[in-house]
């Protein structure tokens, strides 16, 4: 159902974040109220990760996602260093004063250190953003911020340990890129490295934060509806079983999101272009996800979330927007963040990160084994 049935697109965004609670970021009323309960500026580190060893010029991860978290842009600037489609979306909605969901921007935080392995690439993101400066190493960046955020547009994560391990071992909030760890192996390693060292961690897909999941989880925690009986969790594009590695973490983490950990099983099968894997829990119905799905418009995903009395259906757009959509959800993820800095309570379980890894991993096993039902356990 569209959004604009029942709310105004600013009432409705300030409903969504006034009703969010628990674990998941405390929306405060306005910028300016949030300005008078915080004299601290929280100075933001920004680790930029490699695609198998190569710097990422223009990492989307870092250079859309994290830059929520510093007040000021130099938007001509930023507008002639990357492409035309980023430099309309940067312009019209990410800096647009008109659509800052009254708390952009955020009045306490600002990156200060920008790192990547290429220093002339981290030069350019300074320009960007002013106020910034090209941190020298990992190591000499984390003694002088209180956070840290590592972005990765590979989907790889066989980096991140050596770039995180500095700040986590000084206990600093880190928000660690999808996947956290290559494998299950390496996301456990993470983990139990932040674990060790007191050091909240936090990673995330996009999909946790849209604005259709956040009201789909309203929905079952009220109660209304009754308890969610299965999801069916799709995206839309080309399968690859290459492709599956990255960009099935998105469906996935929308299946974790909504039916919580505790999975048992996955199994996949593809056929040209499209896969189906079918999520197994010990206790519960089954979640369905499809890559490739195909829909009637282009939509980049849809989730429908079957409750016991009623069906939901979402789609990252706001009001048949995507960019809208898009860019809410993203300054959610960089909001959760911010909040969990401030209070060093991590906004995802350990356990959800894990086993979103570990499905991606059995089902892409799955596939190579005539699609045989591969349990968690095999892989973790």
């Amino acid at each position: 159902m569209p959004v604009n049935d029942f709310l105004g697109r600013r009432q409705m965004l300030l409903a969504s974040a006034a009703a969010l609670g628990g674990t998941a970021l405390t929306a405060v009323s306005s910028a300016a109220d949030d300005a008078k309960t915080s004299d601290k500026v929280l100075r933001i580190g920004v680790i930029s990760a490699t695609i198998r060893g190569k710097p990422q010029p223009r990492n989307g991860h870092t250079w859309h996602f994290a830059q929520y978290l510093h007040p000021t842009a130099d938007i001509d600037t930023y507008c002639k260093l990357v492409d035309p489609g980023s430099a309309k979306f940067f312009r019209e909605y990410v800096r647009n004063p008109k659509f800052t969901f009254d708390q952009l921007p955020f009045p306490d935080t600002k990156i200060t250190q920008y790192y990547d392995a290429d220093p002339a690439i981290a030069a350019k993101f300074t320009e960007a953003f002013p106020g910034v400066q090209v941190a020298k190493s990992v190591e000499e960046m984390v003694e002088q911020v209180d956070a840290v955020w590592l972005g990765d547009a590979s989907g790889f994560g066989d980096d991140h340990f050596d770039l995180v391990a500095p700040g986590l071992k000084k206990g600093l909030p880190t928000f660690c890129d999808k996947p956290i760890g290559e494998t299950p192996a390496g996301t456990r390693k993470i983990l139990e490295f932040a674990k060790q060292h007191n050091a909240p961690i936090m990673s995330s897909s996009l999909f946790r934060h849209e604005w259709g999941c956040e009201a789909a989880l309203r929905k079952r925690d009220s109660g209304e509806f009754g308890p969610i009986q299965y999801v069916i969790a799709s995206v839309q594009g080309g399968f690859s079983e290459s492709g599956w590695m990255v960009y099935g973490q998105h469906p996935a983490w929308t299946v974790m999101t909504l039916m919580g950990p505790g999975v048992e099983a996955v199994s996949m099968y593809a056929r040209e272009n499209t896969c189906h894997a079918l999520v197994t829990y010990p206790d519960r119905m089954p979640a369905e996800i499809w890559f490739g799905r195909p829909n009637s418009k282009w939509e980049y995903c849809h989730t429908e979330v079957h409750f016991q009395k009623q069906k939901f259906e979402y789609t990252a757009s706001i009001e048949d927007d995507f960019w809208y959509g898009h860019h809410y959800e993203m300054f959610r993820m960089a909001a959760t963040f911010r909040e969990m800095v401030k209070t060093r309570r991590e906004p995802i379980p350990h356990q959800e990160i894990l086993e979103v890894t570990a499905i991606v991993h059995a089902a892409a096993k799955s596939l190579r084994e005539q699609s045989r039902l591969v349990k968690l356990s095999e892989v973790m």
